[in-house]
């Protein structure tokens, strides 16, 4: 059976720009170090704009 984790990037506003309050590139390469694969991300919080300001990163083992 397949085995997943979600972890959570939040995207916070910096004047007028979001930004991520991790770096995507280093949680990806966290997880494939312990065996995991990036499965893709699922948007958990749209604010009115439509700005992402939460996604769950997906990763399989």
């Amino acid at each position: 059976m397949k085995e997943y984790e979600y972890v959570e990037v939040k995207f916070e506003a910096k004047g007028v720009l979001f930004h991520c309050t991790f770096e995507p590139k280093e949680i990806i390469n966290k997880y494939a170090k312990e065996g995991y694969s990036y499965v893709g991300f699922v948007p958990t919080l749209i604010d009115a704009h439509g700005s992402l300001r939460k996604i769950n990163l997906i990763f399989e083992k």
